[in-house]
């Protein structure tokens, strides 16, 4: 029986650099005319296509850095993006900004606005976290996601890029297992390997996107064959862009790039000016690893990684051997994950 396998990331590169290009200075107008220009001939523009299907889940109603990825995510000619899942956090929200579904929808909704692109983007509201669904209009997005793992008309890959928590791909999982076949999941998300990197210093407790609904993660590693590209904790740390660079090569970008920058300075503001003079993009390698791979002998050569069965995960979020069974072998339903680190 197959495996699948985890992809453990710990060599990033951070892809503001191509969003600043994209973003460079110019009228509103001048903006305007050459986005219109764009759509009318996309093959003149750029002569890309898109090599791999993707479906985003992410809190856009949290940590801005989702909507940076987002942003980019709907620039990139060089993927499909099949649908968008405005995911839920926290209940205590994030600042002075709810962690609800709904805030995440009403956030998604203003950047995909902005981005003003020509073709409707498939926008669904996630599964709240941490509840038993009843109405199944709840489960929307997550019956799009089998839909769309189960289709036999495309070859391309198709991604499932996570920045949040794993509550709507773990009911998608629920309704359709063989989906473990057919897509690649890429997490931000969960602590540190022992055996890779230290624990940061004022660790205090379960890691911030597993917290949001442990027992979703603990379904797709414990119970799953899902292929797992992971970028655990140590990975997204180090994903740090200057708030020069965020001013200058991303806030003078036309309205997009002002959007963007605007929603990280009012947030340092918040924060009373304590967030220092980096931000963590902690969601970009979701766009790196599944839309900026190599030209040739396609992977996400930008990053190191390694390759590991995948561990469990207990009910307090931290990681335990999997077990074996009466003969020595591992339960072949088990995950494998590729673990990303930084470059």
């Amino acid at each position: 029986m197959k495996i699948s396998r985890v992809l453990i990331l710990f060599a990033l590169v951070i892809p503001l650099c191509v969003v600043a290009e994209k973003l460079e200075t110019k009228t509103l107008e001048t903006e305007k005319k050459e986005q219109t220009e764009r759509q009318e001939k996309p093959s003149e523009q750029w002569p890309i296509h898109s090599r791999a299907r993707v479906i985003i889940d992410n809190d856009f109603g949290g940590d801005p850095d989702g909507l940076y990825q987002l942003a980019h995510h709907l620039l990139s000619p060089a993927v499909e993006v099949r649908g968008v899942i405005a995911s839920g956090h926290y209940e205590a929200g994030f600042y002075d900004q709810p962690g609800s579904v709904e805030f995440s929808l009403r956030q998604a909704t203003q950047l995909i606005d902005v981005v003003q692109r020509e073709n409707k983007i498939n926008l669904m509201a996630g599964v709240p976290p941490g509840i038993i669904v009843k109405d199944k209009t709840a489960l929307t997005a997550a019956r799009f996601i089998v839909q769309e793992a189960m289709r036999d008309d495309v070859d391309t890959p198709l991604f499932f890029a996570a920045g949040a928590g794993l509550t709507t791909l773990a009911h998608a999982y629920k309704l359709e297992p063989k989906i473990a076949e057919r897509l690649t999941l890429i997490w931000i998300g969960g602590p540190e390997y022992p055996d890779i990197a230290f624990l940061p210093p004022a660790n205090d407790g379960v890691e911030y996107n597993l917290g949001i609904d442990v027992a979703a993660a603990q379904l797709i590693f414990n119970e799953s064959a899902i292929p797992i590209w992971q970028v655990p904790r140590d990975a997204y740390r180090q994903t740090l862009v200057s708030y020069a660079e965020l001013k200058f090569r991303v806030g003078q970008g036309g309205e997009l790039g002002r959007y963007l920058f605007d929603v990280i300075e009012n947030l340092m503001r918040k924060a009373n000016r304590q967030l220092g003079e980096v931000y963590a993009m902690g969601d970009s390698p979701l766009v790196l690893l599944s839309a900026l791979q190599s030209t040739w002998d396609i992977d996400p050569s930008s990053s190191r990684y390694i390759e590991k069965k995948a561990p469990r995960i207990n009910n307090a979020g931290a990681y335990i051997k999997n077990k074996r069974r009466s003969g020595g072998e591992p339960n072949p339903a088990y995950s494998r994950s590729t673990i990303f680190g930084l470059l």
